[in-house]
């Protein structure tokens, strides 16, 4: 009778721990189309607030999408809460509040991946107004959450050769160089502590399952 017990114990914990991976896959794929739904909205308030302010309707636009921007960033940080939480068995990840990363448990090191669309114009290097709201996130909870620890941007491209400006850079991985630095200038503008912020170049030597996925900035935090 005990070993029935004993055995039916462990099919429940086995049933529970995959119930709540399954709901922290979900959790994780609502939260992964709510970032890509929050690019598109920062994308048009963009747009939006470049456009001349004399039209009322226009002014009504922008502060639509501002809300909707606002509505959506309160869903993120209520699903990145509840991803935090960790299922039976296991300890919760080192996390950003309210902000996708991702954690390697063999290096101790958690990763903000950007699109490179959200910060940058095809083949420049000067960061989007529009992006600086999402770096301002990031640099927030860095300061909260892991004051002290050390910080890298790594610039990433896709292998595309470059095009539009081709006469501004040598190749892919002075482009991502420079994107590389212009992000951690603007971190340590925000309060990081430049000793403690170092960046990375890369090129299109770590390419994604696509060409747009590999155009990104990348902020690692050293967590241990």
């Amino acid at each position: 009778m005990g070993v029935v017990r004993k055995g039916m114990l462990v099919a429940a914990m086995t049933l529970t721990t995959v119930a709540g991976a399954g709901c922290q896959n979900k959790l994780a794929e609502e939260n992964k189309q709510l970032w890509q739904q929050n690019r598109e909205l920062q994308a048009k308030y963009g747009e939006a607030a470049n456009q001349p302010k004399a039209d009322p309707s226009q002014a009504t636009k922008v502060n639509a999408l501002q809300g909707e921007i606002a509505a959506r960033d309160a869903k993120i940080a209520e699903l990145e809460s509840q991803l935090r939480a960790p299922t039976t068995g296991q300890s919760p990840d080192p996390q950003l509040a309210g902000i996708e990363t991702s954690f390697d448990q063999a290096t101790g090191n958690m990763t903000v991946n950007i699109p490179g669309d959200v910060l940058f114009d095809a083949g420049r290097a000067s960061l989007k107004e529009s992006s600086k709201s999402t770096l301002n996130k990031i640099v927030s909870a860095i300061k909260k959450e892991y004051a002290g620890k050390h910080v890298f941007v790594d610039g990433h491209t896709d292998a595309d050769p470059i095009a539009r400006t081709k006469g501004m850079w040598q190749d892919n991985l002075d482009l991502s160089a420079e994107r590389a630095r212009a992000v951690a200038k603007y971190l340590t503008s925000q309060g990081l502590d430049h000793k403690n912020v170092d960046t990375r170049a890369f090129g299109s030597t770590q390419p994604k399952k696509s060409k747009e996925a590999s155009r990104r900035v990348e902020i690692v935090v050293a967590t241990r």
